[in-house]
């Protein structure tokens, strides 16, 4: 395998991914970009095929056609230094129910050190896993007394064993109380922060998706049908924004293409001291996400809604 810079932007670069079961094509030429240090959520319907995207991403599926780069090479002809650079959280982990979490996880990174360490990354040591997961309590516990939510903590936990410079997640926060959600939300933007880790997720908790990501990818027909931030794709089926203010008590509304420029002259014009409860809002993340998918499926040219990866 050729020596590949771990400062390459680029960590996923795939066009014209294919994957068929039977006579039935689930994707049928996805292209998309992720770079270093960005958080993507790829959203769509029950069956669109994201977790055989991920699947195949992650090199645990064969492709039918199509070209895949993650970390500089193929998934489908990688050895395990390779699968050291990345970590998987699975929708559910069901093995070593006799084992407790510390043995676990304590089992799983002695088989990364040799890499990790022989490519100059440093471990996290057990002890730490367990705190940032929050599984301090139940760390000796077999892992068959675990609750739901306890398991999908040592889920994540698992992933990120090895500190992955990629970090795939599928349904992260199943099975989590509002809570164990918030904290993990915190603990992926610590993730980014900190170490530059990047993250592909799948979800079906849009707000989820809007808080975690920098930008989303809309699945659907088997490709991409949508391709921006949050606000972009917003803007894209909502021309005008919603201005809400009110000024000596009275409240007003003003619809309007650009709201920077209407704010800005509401605020200096001569009542601008003046105004309160100033709220600027377009469609919310599940309106634009259930409009982009009937669009696709009704036939509309969604092409106009995407922004490439920068």
């Amino acid at each position: 395998m050729a020596v590949v810079s771990t400062n390459d932007p680029l960590v996923i670069d795939v066009e014209g991914l294919t994957k068929n079961y039977g006579d039935t094509a689930v994707l049928r030429g996805v292209d998309l970009e992720v770079r270093r240090g960005e958080v993507v959520a790829l959203l769509g319907p029950n069956g669109a095929g994201k977790t055989t995207t991920i699947e195949i991403l992650e090199g645990s599926r064969q492709r039918d056609g199509g070209r895949v780069s993650i970390l500089g090479f193929d998934p489908a002809h990688v050895n395990d230094g390779w699968r050291s650079r990345v970590g998987v959280v699975m929708q559910s982990w069901r093995d070593h129910a006799r084992w407790s979490p510390r043995d676990l996880i304590a089992h799983i990174g002695s088989l990364h050190r040799p890499y990790i360490e022989s490519s100059g990354r440093s471990m996290r040591s057990v002890e730490e896993i367990i705190e940032l997961v929050g599984l301090t309590a139940q760390a000796d516990q077999p892992i068959r007394t675990l609750s739901g939510g306890q398991r999908r903590r040592l889920d994540v936990a698992i992933g990120i064993v090895g500190r992955p410079e990629l970090l795939f997640l599928d349904e992260p926060t199943a099975g989590l109380d509002p809570q164990g959600r918030r904290e993990f939300h915190d603990f992926i933007h610590a993730l980014v922060d900190h170490d530059n880790t990047t993250v592909l997720l799948t979800t079906h908790d849009l707000d989820e998706a809007g808080k975690l990501a920098d930008r989303i990818l809309i699945l659907a027909g088997g490709r991409i049908v949508a391709n921006g931030s949050e606000d972009e794709l917003a803007a894209s089926i909502a021309h005008e924004a919603e201005v809400r203010w009110s000024l000596d008590g009275v409240a007003h509304v003003h619809s309007t293409p650009n709201p920077t420029t209407f704010v800005r002259s509401l605020l200096t014009g001569p009542d601008g001291e003046k105004v309160t409860d100033l709220l600027v809002s377009r469609a919310s993340l599940e309106d634009t996400y259930i409009e982009l998918v009937s669009r696709h499926e009704a036939g509309f040219d969604n092409s106009h809604v995407f922004k490439e990866a920068s």
